[in-house]
């Protein structure tokens, strides 16, 4: 067994690591991820789509039926000679709905836009969600490659100690000389692993996007993790800032005309006309023509219409209060993982951290001077790497749970800003 180790551990690393860094020159902010969402998502796009084709139906729905002409001949001869007819009559006529009729047409259609818009909103806070998701999965990844790198760099130096003492005492063991060179390898496999999950991270923002093959550095430190006092207020707040309970607004708004609606089914409709009468062997001359339907005479069929309007009312408010049981408890749950998370990144950040690294200066301390094994050494190092994974992942776990808070609250809740790249965070 060669005396140089630590040389062959280092070159093994190379070796592995030859891959090019995963790192980019400019800094990947949030608002700018949520900006390239917003403009190109194309669930967004769709969604905006057909609020905007919605929008355009109350004026055609509310307008009156096109007029129509037509043209008669009474009494041709039966060569076809229409104009010795006695009777060639162009008409012209227009239906006529009860006065108020398509005005309440009109009104539904832009009750139900009003809904396709606030529905295009939650589409919107969706994306958003799932952009800021994914963001904090890719700052995960770089801390946690980070965090891969540190730890090789402590499992390299560890080995360089045993190396050392492999050479000047000579009750240090052959094993523990490969035992560290096993650790260097399996840090580098790790560090090459953590390496690859970046890349995953990124197809994943990018698909959020809609932007493959966009260069994505370095996701920035988010800002210091807080909540609001208060959950009653963000509830209280939600409610007023949820698509989801203002498009259930809009459709008991659409359902109540649409009441009124059938009720004006009750009364008649109208058709009127003028005639052009060109006659063969008579003077020409006008006519015109009025008429309207008998509602009453089939009064069960709009009865049964009041009815079903009356039945999709009482659905639409049912709706809206389920709506609001759910806002409720979305907001609620989301707090509460967001706490949850918050707790353990202030436990990890106060205590778990300060004590592991502590531990690992006393206990490599004890090594170099032969107070210590190599076994003791390598399981406070790995204890060390796991707790600052265990930060991170708290960390980042608060950060999707904040994404999922402000979902629920339907709105942004901003926090004091940070200007880091890529660094560690308490």
């Amino acid at each position: 067994m060669g005396r140089h180790p630590a040389l062959v551990a280092h070159m093994l690393a190379c070796a592995l690591l030859g891959a090019p860094s995963l790192g980019a020159a400019e800094p990947l902010t949030l608002a700018h991820v949520l900006d390239v969402v917003r403009a190109r998502n194309p669930a967004i796009a769709g969604a905006q789509a057909r609020a905007d084709a919605a929008a355009s139906i109350p004026a055609r729905v509310s307008a009156y039926d096109d007029p129509v002409v037509s043209w008669e001949a009474w009494n041709f001869p039966e060569s076809f000679h229409v104009d010795e007819a006695d009777n060639n009559i162009l008409r012209l006529s227009q239906r006529i709905p009860f006065p108020g009729k398509r005005t309440l047409a009109g009104e539904m259609a832009a009750r139900e836009a009003d809904g396709m818009r606030h529905d295009a909103g939650a589409v919107a806070l969706d994306a958003v969600t799932l952009a800021k998701r994914a963001y904090a999965d890719l700052w995960r990844a770089h801390r946690t490659r980070a965090v891969a790198e540190r730890d090789l760099g402590l499992i390299e130096r560890t080995a360089r100690l045993v190396e050392q003492r492999y050479a000047t005492m000579p009750a240090t063991a052959q094993v523990d000389v490969i035992r560290a060179q096993v650790e260097v390898s399996h840090a580098t496999g790790e560090l090459r692993t953590a390496e690859l999950a970046i890349e995953e991270a990124r197809a994943t923002l990018r698909a959020v996007m809609s932007a493959p093959g966009t260069e994505l550095g370095v996701p920035v430190d988010p800002p210091r993790p807080a909540l609001p006092a208060s959950v009653a207020d963000l509830i209280e707040r939600a409610f007023h800032e949820r698509p989801e309970l203002a498009a259930k607004d809009a459709a008991i708004a659409r359902e109540t005309t649409g009441v009124r609606l059938a009720q004006k089914g009750y009364l008649p409709d109208f058709e009127v006309s003028v005639g052009r009468f060109l006659n063969h062997d008579n003077p020409n001359g006008f006519g015109a023509m009025a008429s309207m339907t008998v509602p009453l005479a089939w009064k069960s069929k709009y009865d049964a219409g009041v009815a079903e309007a009356n039945a999709r009312t009482m659905a639409a408010e049912a709706d809206r209060r389920k709506a609001i049981d759910d806002v409720r408890r979305d907001v609620e749950q989301a707090y509460v993982r967001a706490k949850t998370a918050l707790v353990l990144h202030d436990l990890f950040a106060g205590t778990h951290v300060p004590h592991a690294e502590q531990a690992l200066r006393v206990t490599e301390a004890a090594y170099v001077t032969g107070g210590s094994d190599l076994t003791a050494l390598l399981e406070t190092a790995r204890n060390a790497e796991r707790v600052h994974l265990e930060h991170v992942g708290a960390a980042a776990d608060f950060e999707r749970a904040y994404a999922d808070l402000e979902r629920a609250v339907g709105t942004d809740l901003p926090r004091a800003a940070t200007t880091k790249r890529g660094g560690h965070h308490d």
